[in-house]
């Protein structure tokens, strides 16, 4: 009698095994590299905001991207165990209800808002479409407020009725913008990459300073 052979993951090919080999702990790395090599999102010595960073293999691979002068902070439901560089800080917390608290420990200046969230799936495109674009605008909405001017911007969100407007929304904000679709995402997958680059000046305060003169 043979003997039954354990079933492999369906879901691993050569970039599950690839993270494996370096010791990441998800496949998706390879998505910000390849992000990473084509837009140049992270710069030496920046400060990164990682939306969603659970398990952990973007903190690793934002921590080597901006090296020890620079600094990863992430976000997520979910704890990360996975061991972590010294200038990697992870809060664990939900972005759709942001507390006080949490808002003050995120803190501002970053040189880049990166998201990877993705919803909790129900198998109909429509809805989890809409759940995507709730976290993508979330993402969008911190970005706005946290990121420097001249800063960068990625974000994951799932294709649906409503994707060319969050486009938009995005190109409005920053001076380059484009919907990308890395080599590590599955074929069956409908999530795509929103990028954006260079964060535009913001100029409501200086038009308000500037009503407050005409007044005096």
């Amino acid at each position: 009698m043979k003997r039954s052979r354990s079933k492999k993951n369906p879901w691993e090919d050569h970039y599950t095994r690839r993270a494996k080999e370096a010791r990441y702990p998800a496949r998706s790395v390879f998505k910000l590299e390849e992000l990473q090599k084509k837009f140049g999102l992270l710069k030496k010595g920046g400060r990164v905001l990682d939306l969603g960073c659970a398990p952990g293999s973007w903190l690793l691979y934002a921590a080597r991207a901006v090296g020890g002068a620079g600094s990863v902070v992430g976000i997520d439901l979910k704890p990360v165990t996975v061991a972590l560089p010294p200038n990697v800080t992870v809060l664990t917390g939900d972005l759709l209800n942001l507390t006080e608290d949490l808002s003050e420990r995120i803190g501002y200046g970053y040189q880049a808002v990166v998201s990877d969230m993705a919803p909790s799936t129900t198998g109909h495109k429509g809805v989890d479409a809409l759940r995507s674009l709730v976290l993508s605008e979330a993402a969008l909405a911190l970005a706005a407020e946290r990121l420097k001017a001249g800063g960068n911007f990625a974000c994951k969100i799932f294709q649906g009725a409503d994707f060319k407007s969050f486009l938009e929304e995005v190109r409005r904000m920053f001076d380059f913008c484009k919907a990308y679709r890395p080599a590590a995402t599955r074929k069956a997958s409908r999530e795509t990459y929103i990028i954006g680059l260079g964060r535009k000046q913001e100029d409501h305060h200086v038009g308000s300073q500037q009503m407050v003169d005409n007044q005096a």
